[in-house]
């Protein structure tokens, strides 16, 4: 059986603010610097797959799954 190693699930990054930015958090290895409108309540990086979700000030995590 050649089972192919599971790829990890993507980061997903909670933030009160409704634009963000993304470099791929590796320093000289990142990717260039894109922005997100989080609008819509969410946002993937098209280039590492970083999901940003927004969460409003003072919402916990039990309210918003």
């Amino acid at each position: 059986m050649n089972e192919q190693p599971k790829t990890p699930d993507p980061e997903v990054i909670y933030t009160g603010k409704r634009r963000v930015s993304c470099d791929g958090g590796g320093g000289a290895l990142g990717h260039p610097i894109v922005w997100y409108s989080l609008d819509d309540g969410e946002a993937e990086c098209g280039y590492c797959d970083r999901k940003f979700i927004y969460r409003p000030e003072g919402e916990d995590a039990a309210n918003s799954a």
